[in-house]
Formats: structure tokens, C-alpha cells, sequence
């Protein structure tokens, strides 16, 4: 158990906020570049075959995770021949790799000896614990940050990371400390990991439900119809959106909402509810008046991102499933489609747009160069398979409730994370 003391300073004797109780000694500080060595990396000639078909591991600053000291992703291996005619060294296992250049900041431990690239500042410690220093030069990055140097690649140097004062306590605490922010990370893993695990059972599942392998069955135990192929244009209509940019929008007051593209391929949720998203409003410089009644949003609609950079979010949508009757329209890049053609059981539109077979016809007709784009006469002719009513509704309850379950990972996953950050916060000084 960790027990809440005041801090103290005597001195250069100091102890922290938040400490388990059976310790009492003061911290000392010491200067990094007195706890341990440095070593740099290099990165051997990509031309050069014979360097990179090798046994000994080699990373980039890609290659770590931001806050996470646990996990490197290593893929790529060089060879003896690398080792002696490049710059690279053979970093001890236990050794902090700190980024120093590109993705500054990022630190991460390795179990075993492997090699990085230049845009590393390694650090191997004497006879001090490395998970504790690497959290806690974790929780005073802006330390490292601080240090941050250049115009077109900022960085530090060695000499810059010899100079950062650490609070040392004894080898014991220091152990106690990293044992226990451990757990702290193993959990995020575990549940990041469930995360992952149900994303792709989800996307598997769409896969056979939209493709017709997986069917559900009627009360009685009986087949639902066949699956009446559609266009999308026989189903919805088409209303007119605005084009105002993020200058016109505020998240303070107004009356009409506006959803933006840029929203919906970050944050929005494949089926939109009002009381679970965050939505700015047009600023009052706009005359709303000229805003169409048929053009507000109405539940059951889609929202659609008519361009992107990438083709895995072109033509990205959301269904408005709950509006609370707030005023809500679709802005810059986006179109509008209401399925007053055909009734849609409220929630399947959002799924079925986002199916393998629908997201792939979109990216087939997408275009432009730098900046892809779609038009409705190309939506318009997607083609579509669509149950009866009946049997959407169960689909989309059935995908509702795997969303549901990835969304209160992902809520258990922010608290632990905001755990650890307070922890971090806390019980270095």
C-alpha cells in the first residue's frame, strides 16, 4: 500500500508525495551522467544486403511506443559484418534507449542486447534499478523536451542528458517503485490487448454477416428472405450540406450543430448519438435562416466524408442515431444521405457502410491524387445487399453490443492510464 506524506526538503535530501510506508530514508540527488554510461547508435547502409540479414536486433525510434517502456517492436536484424563497419554499437540489455532526435522524448528498456539507430541516446546504469530511472525521466519529460534542440530536427544531446538531476532512493525503493508501475502497464497491455482482440473478432464477424455467411433466424427458428440487392442511390436521398471551415465554428454556444469531416474520421462513432460526442456550433456570424428544414439532420440519416488523404477513410460515415432534438447539420466534405427510398432499420445504415464489400467498392471509385475525393453519382451507384427489417434489426443490435463492450475498454483504459499519469506525478520528485 502506498501511503500520502508531505514533501520534504533538507537540504538535497528529499522524499516524494506519494511513497509506500515501509520506506523513510530521504532521496539524493545525483546527476544522470553519474549513475551510468552512454551509448549512441548508427544505422548501416539499407543498400548493403549483407548487413541486414543478420541475427542481432536493430531499431528505430519507430519501433517504440510513446509512455511504455515495455514494449519495442523488433523486426529487423543486421548482421556482424554491420556491426564492424558502421557506426552501430551493442546496447546492454537493460539499458534505457532514449530518443533523442526524431520522436524525442519516447524511452523504452530492452531485455536483451540489441542495436539502435542514431536517433538514440542510450543509457545503461551502474548499479541503479533502469525501470525506475526510465519512469522517472518519464514523468519529467518536459525536462527532456526542454532540452529540445534545431530548426528542421529537434533533439538533445548526451551532454545535455548527463546534466538531468535525478532523486535517488535506496536500490530496494527503487525496485518497489518499478515493480509496481509495472503492474500498473501490464494492466493497459491486458486491456489494450482485449481491445484489439474484440476489434478483430467484430471485423470478422462483419465480414461473414455482410457477405451472407452468417445469417440470424426469425422467432419461429426460420430462414429470413434472401438479401434484396440495391443501389445505394435506390435507397437514399441526397441533401445539401455547408462548406464553413473551423474558423466558423466554436464549441461555446449557438444554435445549430455542425459536423465537420475531420470529425468524423477522428473521433466520431459509427453511430452518432448527440449525448456521446462532442459537436461544435456554427458561430452567429452565419444566417442559419438560410439552412433548408430538409437539410438538418434527421436520425437515420448518414453523414458521409467526401474527401481524405488516405483510402481507408474516404467516404468514411456515421448514422445519426439519437439527436435529443438538438439542430444538427453536415458541414465542410460531406454529403448527407437520407434513406426515405426504402425504411432502414435506425443503426444498420451505419454498419453496412462500413462493411468490407462497401468499404471496398468506395475506395474503387474514389479519386485525385494528393487529396481523394467521391462524388454522390458514385456513391449513388454502390451496390448493396439489405436484409428485411427484421434481420437488420438483429444485426445491428448484435454489432451494437461488440461496440459497447470495445467502448468500455477503451473508458478502462483512460482510467488507468490517468492512474498512472497521477502516480507518475506524484512519487517521483
Amino acid at each position: 500500500m502506498i501511503s500520502s506524506i508531505l514533501n520534504i526538503e533538507k537540504g538535497k535530501a528529499v522524499i516524494p508525495k506519494l511513497r509506500f510506508p515501509q520506506f523513510e530514508n530521504f532521496w539524493k540527488e545525483a546527476k544522470l551522467g553519474e549513475l551510468g554510461s552512454f551509448k549512441g547508435g548508427g544505422t548501416p547502409s539499407t543498400s548493403n544486403e549483407n548487413y541486414w540479414k543478420g541475427s542481432i536486433p536493430w531499431i528505430s525510434s519507430s519501433d517504440i511506443l510513446d509512455n511504455d517502456l515495455h514494449n519495442i517492436n523488433i523486426y529487423r536484424f543486421i548482421t556482424d559484418v554491420a556491426l564492424n563497419e558502421s557506426a552501430v554499437k551493442i546496447i546492454p540489455r537493460k539499458s534505457i534507449l532514449l530518443v533523442s532526435r526524431v520522436g524525442v522524448g519516447k524511452i523504452a528498456i530492452n531485455e536483451f542486447p540489441l542495436c539502435t539507430s542514431q536517433d538514440f541516446s542510450n543509457f545503461t546504469p551502474f548499479n541503479d534499478e533502469s525501470y525506475y530511472i526510465g519512469y522517472y525521466l518519464m514523468a519529467k519529460k518536459n525536462i527532456l523536451l526542454n532540452f529540445s534542440q534545431g530548426t528542421s530536427i529537434k533533439g538533445f544531446t548526451t551532454s545535455d542528458l548527463k546534466t538531468v538531476i535525478i532523486n535517488i532512493p535506496s536500490l530496494l525503493e527503487q525496485q518497489k517503485i518499478a515493480s509496481f508501475l509495472s503492474a500498473v502497464d501490464e494492466k493497459i497491455q491486458q486491456l489494450s490487448r482485449k481491445k484489439e482482440l474484440l476489434e478483430e473478432y467484430k471485423k470478422g464477424v462483419m465480414q461473414q454477416l455482410f457477405s451472407g455467411k452468417l445469417r440470424f433466424k426469425d422467432e419461429n427458428g426460420e430462414d429470413y428472405p434472401d438479401w434484396e440487392e440495391k443501389k445505394f442511390g435506390d435507397i437514399y436521398t441526397f441533401y445539401t450540406t455547408n462548406s464553413l471551415s473551423r474558423e466558423n465554428l466554436n464549441y461555446d454556444y449557438g444554435i445549430v450543430r455542425n459536423i465537420h469531416y475531420g470529425d468524423i474520421h477522428t473521433k466520431f462513432k459509427t453511430l452518432f448519438d448527440i449525448n456521446k460526442e462532442l459537436v461544435p456550433f456554427i458561430n452567429s456570424s452565419f444566417d442559419i435562416s438560410k439552412i433548408k428544414d430538409e437539410c438538418y439532420c434527421q436520425e437515420g440519416d448518414l453523414v458521409i466524408a467526401d474527401a481524405s488523404e488516405d483510402y481507408a477513410d474516404i467516404g468514411k460515415s456515421i448514422e445519426i442515431v439519437n439527436l435529443q432534438g438538438e439542430k444538427i447539420v453536415g458541414g465542410l466534405h460531406t454529403y448527407l444521405a437520407r434513406p426515405n427510398k426504402k425504411k432502414m432499420h435506425i443503426g444498420f445504415s451505419g454498419y453496412i457502410v462500413r462493411s468490407p464489400d462497401f468499404r471496398k467498392q468506395i475506395m474503387t471509385i474514389a479519386q485525385g491524387s494528393k487529396v481523394l475525393s467521391i462524388s454522390t453519382g458514385r456513391i449513388g451507384m454502390v451496390k448493396m445487399k439489405i436484409p428485411v427489417e427484421a434481420e437488420q434489426e438483429k444485426i445491428t443490435i448484435f454489432l451494437s453490443t461488440i461496440d459497447v463492450k470495445i467502448e468500455n475498454l477503451i473508458q478502462q483504459i483512460n482510467k488507468t492510464q490517468n492512474f498512472k499519469k497521477g502516480l507518475l506525478q506524484q512519487m517521483f520528485i
